[in-house]
């Protein structure tokens, strides 16, 4: 019966999929400046004849409808288009880039969890103590901090000050690593190249500290808020009463339970993470999915943004639908 519920919940994201390439594709329309305008004030002097060669082959002077009939039947065949500006497929592009932006989030994810979890559950604790209030002020602090500008806080700090951290790129120019994954910590660990993976961890830790920070905060205030409503249930003072020790108590009957709506936030913070990244991949100049997108908008790249977005989309739809499996693990109350 689960799988079953799961199917169709993946069903339901062909219509979702649907509505995101319609309306992305009118947006990047109704935006100002033209693509073949663009290159040829580049390119210098250019005839008439040349603009109307350009136009043809982007298939842009043919009307809106059937533009986007031509998108749309590629892309049901898995083809995203032809980037303009690049001169290559867009699928290639994306996933050329796609690696570097999820080892990216998956850092901020990681930093953000292993940060989040133990403070929202000892501040839930010790509920109004000098801990909790410290670790609340720093939680909205977090909240309040812009990635971009932490990030620049960090490599100042960090970088210029310190040295201990690179600022730039995903691993020590010169230093060789043989690609399997594109996960540059991942096919360090799979060659045992100990070098790459010391210069790979260190090129991630500043932008997934930026990019976590925000993630952090919000999960830690959640996840404390979920945990006291929590620790005054009924069960909970049972399990007390029964001569359970704390921590089992703590960890065993009310951070299941505490879980559920953290679960939630985690989840959309997974896209966020995802396709929310360009500006500190810009701030790194890490070479991921978002800063290739900037370029592209600025560019008028209407193919490669349309892609790149529809991944994003993708990647929203298939975070919530792993929460919602999740749910049906932590509570077998809740059904699909």
């Amino acid at each position: 019966m689960r799988a079953v519920k799961i199917l169709e919940r993946v069903l339901i994201t062909i219509p979702i999929m649907f509505g995101v390439a319609v309306v992305v594709f009118f947006f990047m329309r109704l935006t100002p400046g033209d693509p073949v305008d663009i290159m040829m004030g580049q390119a210098g002097a250019v005839s008439t004849g040349e603009i109307e060669q350009l136009r043809r082959e982007f298939d842009l002077d043919k009307p809106l409808y059937m533009q986007l009939w031509l998108f749309l039947t590629k892309a049901v065949q898995g083809d995203l288009g032809y980037s303009y500006t690049q001169k290559r497929p867009v699928n290639e592009l994306i996933f050329d880039r796609l690696p570097a932006t999820i080892e990216l989030a998956g850092g901020a994810l990681f930093f953000s969890l292993v940060i989040a979890i133990p403070i929202g559950i000892i501040s839930a604790v010790r509920q109004k103590s000098l801990v909790d209030q410290f670790s609340m002020a720093g939680a909205f602090l977090g909240t309040s901090m812009p990635s971009f500008w932490l990030g620049i806080i960090l490599i100042l700090l960090f970088a210029v000050r310190l040295g201990w951290l690179p600022v730039q790129g995903r691993i020590t120019y010169g230093i060789n690593l043989e690609y399997v994954t594109g996960f540059y910590v991942l096919d360090s660990l799979l060659g045992r190249n100990w070098p790459a993976l010391v210069s790979s961890v260190k090129h991630l830790v500043l932008p997934s500290v930026s990019l976590g920070a925000s993630v952090a905060a919000i999960v830690a205030r959640v996840l404390r808020s979920s945990m006291v409503e929590i620790l005054r249930q009924d069960y909970v003072t049972l399990a007390r009463a029964k001569g359970n020790r704390e921590f089992l108590v703590v960890m065993k009957h009310a951070l299941r339970n505490a879980l559920i709506p953290t679960v939630t936030v985690v989840g959309l913070q997974v896209g966020s993470l995802l396709g929310g990244n360009m500006i500190v991949e810009s701030v790194f100049s890490w070479p991921g999915l978002g800063r290739l997108v900037v370029k592209a908008i600025f560019e008028r790249d209407f193919p490669l943004v349309q892609g790149a977005v529809m991944i994003y989309a993708f990647t929203f739809v298939i975070a919530n639908l792993i929460v919602d499996v999740l749910y049906t693990y932590l509570n077998p109350k809740i059904t699909l």
